[in-house]
């Protein structure tokens, strides 16, 4: 029996999806063109969060094998990068909400109530999904705020809540599937199954911070050279001491618990070697894991970022509809909101190729010792 061809409009559900923007009224006629369009592009907004909660679930399942087969770090590059697109599309969004002046906004904003940004059962998902941490969220409130905003208005749990809540019980989120991918990663030949492996991670780190402080020392000795004013002399060799000092401090994770941080420093050191070593067959893929997880990561600050500005253009600093601090809040979250701390932190005390250690054992990452 031949299939029945299905139309173009009833594959993309077009009636129902053109009925659902009448917002809290009975039909779209009584609404303005301004009041269609906010709730167009919200609604577009929340299709475009399914997918990166889609993508982004496809990546950590990836991730969460062990060991991750390398040929599927293309398919995790591809997965990270279309995340990263799709942010950047949420993003161009911003300058179609513009074309509304403060005046327009405010003739239907009272029909909002209680409703808010805030309330995108989706992005706290993707958030949680990512790895941000409650202790790390920018508070409306007392510790659990963002739950409480998500129930119905009489206090009963909501879909989306309930949503939300089974997010926070699927694990591994994608930085610690990520994490720990990295804990694996081949440092100077050795895996954390080799019995010496504590003792050669550790020489990798000594001699990359030995090397790095030559490099910054190399630096001030370039300005001493330049006939600088000894105050401005006395001032970068200053801070060149703090460099070196915080170089060390993050390759050896005290900022982390004692009993985390031998974990936490081979996953900062594995960080660093694909850094150095990215051109080695075996590095380069790992390595545009990193920088799709970072450029990711960027995107969505600059979403953050780009909303507040939004906002402030179209209702300056009064306080949000569901009670946030508006501006504030919003750009709290962009300046706050890191999940791949460490990705960004390592940028600080990377070298040049030149002042690298030597690299042991090649043939592993793909090249002969003769190379």
């Amino acid at each position: 029996m031949a299939t029945k061809p299905t139309p173009y409009w009833d594959y993309i559900g077009l009636e129902s999806l053109l009925s659902l923007q009448t917002g809290a009224g009975t039909s779209e006629a009584e609404l303005s063109n301004d009041e269609v369009m906010f709730i167009v592009v919200h609604q577009i907004d929340e299709l475009w969060f399914k997918l990166v909660l889609r993508e982004l679930v496809f990546v950590r399942n990836l991730f969460a094998r062990s060991p991750v087969p390398e040929q599927a770090l293309a398919s995790a590059v591809r997965g990270v990068r279309r995340t990263e697109t799709i942010v950047r599309e949420l993003a161009a969004h911003f300058e179609l909400m513009e074309t509304m002046t403060t005046r327009d906004y405010l003739a239907f904003r009272d029909k909002l109530a209680a409703a808010s940004g805030f309330q995108s059962g989706q992005l706290r998902e993707i958030e949680i999904l990512m790895g941000l941490a409650d202790t790390e969220r920018v508070p409306l409130g007392p510790p659990g705020t963002y739950l409480t905003a998500l129930k119905e208005h009489d206090g009963s749990d909501s879909l989306v809540l309930h949503r939300v809540r089974a997010r926070l019980n699927d694990k591994p989120t994608l930085r610690e599937a990520v994490l720990e991918w990295l804990y694996r990663t081949p440092i100077q030949g050795s895996t954390p199954t080799n019995a010496d492996d504590g003792v050669r991670v550790r020489a990798f780190i000594e001699s990359y911070l030995s090397r790095h402080a030559k490099a910054v020392e190399r630096g001030v000795k370039l300005a001493a050279a330049q006939s600088l004013p000894e105050s401005d002399l006395r001032r970068r060799e200053e801070r060149a001491r703090g460099e070196i000092a915080y170089a060390r401090s993050f390759l050896f994770a005290d900022d982390v618990p004692k009993e985390e941080r031998d974990r936490a420093a081979r996953i900062r050191a594995a960080i660093v070697f694909i850094e150095c070593y990215r051109e080695l067959p075996l590095l380069a893929w790992p390595r545009e894991v990193l920088d799709g997880l970072t450029s990711f990561e960027q995107a969505f600050v600059i979403f953050r970022q780009r909303h507040a500005r939004m906002v402030e253009r179209m209702i300056g600093r009064r306080t949000g509809t569901g009670g946030s601090a508006g501006v504030d809040y919003l750009d709290a979250t962009a300046l706050k909101y890191r999940v791949f701390h460490e990705l960004w932190a390592v940028r600080t005390i990377l070298v040049a190729a030149q002042d690298l250690p030597p690299l042991e054992h090649a043939k592993l990452y793909g090249f002969s010792s003769d190379d």
